[in-house]
């Protein structure tokens, strides 16, 4: 369970203080959630408090029952290997590392074995829909391409929680289309995926939309759904 209580950031620019986020809380269920607003609302700053990048200038996040600001660095990045998997709007891949490297990465840290972290780096870019491509660097991959490499590299650790920040923002509109669909795959198998974003019509994919604006929780729009039928997708 992640959860924000009354979460506060603030910036000292000179004599002036700057609020990103102010006063935010809301307890995140299992499913897909955006987070919309204009530019300056304070969407990636929330982002980066909710991962532990950076700390809040009053209140907490908390994940399960665990305060994240009262970890150390080290701390906080242990609970983003292990509980957490990001998708980012610039890829991040590392260059001279191919797909099947890029996606085994994290599961080296985390001390996997090599052929166990072979086999499901393998299984995650077939499930991706680039079983093909494992042994090609970034360079030689498309921008959707590149992406869904990144999604994989996200699944490596089996997260509960997944954020992505703007992870269309790139991508031709194909592109963007199944990288969307794989986001809405991995909250139909219930984790919790927080997706920022300032494509509303992206937003309303969601289960729910947060709207801020000056880094307040304006409302939640809860969006209507359909009954489905359970993806016939292998879980990922």
């Amino acid at each position: 369970m992640l959860e924000a209580i009354n979460l506060h950031k603030r910036y000292h620019q000179g004599e002036i203080d700057v609020v990103a986020v102010d006063h935010f809380s809301y307890r995140f269920p299992a499913g897909l959630t955006a987070i919309v607003g204009p530019s300056g609302s304070g969407k990636t700053t929330l982002l980066n408090l909710l991962a532990g990048f950076d700390v809040p200038s009053e209140g907490e996040v908390r994940l399960d029952t665990t305060p994240l600001s009262t970890l150390s660095e080290d701390g906080r990045s242990e609970v983003r290997l292990k509980h957490m998997g990001f998708v980012f709007q610039q890829w991040n891949l590392i260059p001279t590392l191919t797909a099947l490297e890029n996606v085994a990465f994290p599961m080296m840290l985390a001390g996997v074995g090599l052929k166990e972290r072979t086999a499901r780096a393998a299984h995650l870019l077939q499930a991706v829909g680039l079983g093909q491509r494992g042994k090609h660097l970034p360079s030689k991959l498309s921008g959707g391409e590149q992406q869904r490499v990144a999604i994989a590299r996200a699944l490596a650790l089996n997260p509960p929680i997944l954020f992505a920040d703007e992870p269309t923002g790139n991508l031709d509109s194909v592109s963007g289309a199944l990288v969307v669909d794989l986001l809405l795959q991995q909250a139909q198998e219930g984790r919790t995926v927080v997706l920022v974003t300032h494509d509303l019509e992206l937003a309303r994919k969601a289960e729910r939309i947060l709207h801020l604006k000056d880094g307040r929780l304006l409302r939640v729009e809860e969006m209507a759904r359909e009954a489905t039928p359970p993806t016939a997708r292998e879980p990922v």
